[in-house]
């Protein structure tokens, strides 16, 4: 798309199309946890070939015709759900739905092959904290899989504050404690986490937490592993970063 200024997202989509090559080997699959859906219960894509969902408004024409062909993979569909029974989490398989745009939009920097099995998985629509860390330690088993567990979100979204430059200090302030929250031991990690609403900045950075949700479940997936930042720049006024785990 068009930007004014133009170069406004050039530094994340360097990072985006440098990401595989920040890890240990390349992924034989890959789940994403978007911020854009969200179930009453877990749920999880299972089609053989999934669609797209052009889940945004009011964009240009073109950015409707976007293509991005990864195939699923049924039997890691099934797979995570027997990890998340196995849990105690309840869950269901969605034979229909397609992947949305906080999947094929990144993903199509990340891996413009389109050649890695990808499968999503949807928040739970109570955005509990708790909940999402030890949704991610159910998960965890797959990355001995080389299954490559992604959270897709922003760890700024007040649209508002981005489209009128106002986050002021508060990304800022925010971005620093979320930096030391998820660098921290795991315990430390954990409790810093589930008190994000209480950070400086916190509110004014997600003022619908749907958005850091994602690195929950990443966090969780990560175990002992420390968090370490992959990723910083400042975007229309805003702080933003990104992490790995492992």
């Amino acid at each position: 798309m068009d930007w004014d200024p133009p170069g406004t997202w050039d530094s994340m989509a360097l990072f985006l199309q440098g990401l595989m090559n920040g890890l240990p080997q390349r992924p034989d699959g890959l789940l994403v946890v978007s911020a854009h859906w969200e179930c009453s219960e877990i749920t999880i894509t299972a089609a053989k070939y999934p669609g797209l969902i052009y889940d945004y408004f009011g964009f240009p024409e073109h950015t409707y015709q976007l293509e991005w062909s990864a195939p699923g993979n049924p039997h890691m569909a099934k797979l995570i759900s027997e990890l998340l029974t196995r849990a105690d989490i309840p869950c269901q398989l969605d034979q229909d739905r397609g992947l949305d745009h906080g999947v094929f939009i990144p993903l199509k920097l990340v891996v413009p092959e389109a050649n890695i099995p990808t499968i999503q998985l949807s928040l739970c629509d109570t955005l509990d904290p708790d909940f999402h860390l030890l949704l991610g330690e159910a998960l965890a088993p797959l990355r001995e899989e080389n299954i490559l567990i992604i959270g897709s979100g922003m760890s700024f979204h007040n649209v508002s504050a981005l489209m009128g430059r106002s986050s002021g200090d508060g990304s800022k302030q925010f971005d620093d404690w979320l930096v030391e929250a998820v660098t921290s031991p795991r315990n430390k990690r954990n409790s810093s986490l589930v008190s994000w609403h209480k950070a400086p900045g916190g509110r004014l950075s997600h003022p619908r937490e749907e958005h850091l949700i994602p690195l929950f479940v990443a966090a969780g997936a990560g175990l002992e592993d420390f968090g370490h930042r992959t990723y910083a720049d400042q975007v229309m006024g805003a702080q933003l970063s990104a992490f790995q785990f492992g």
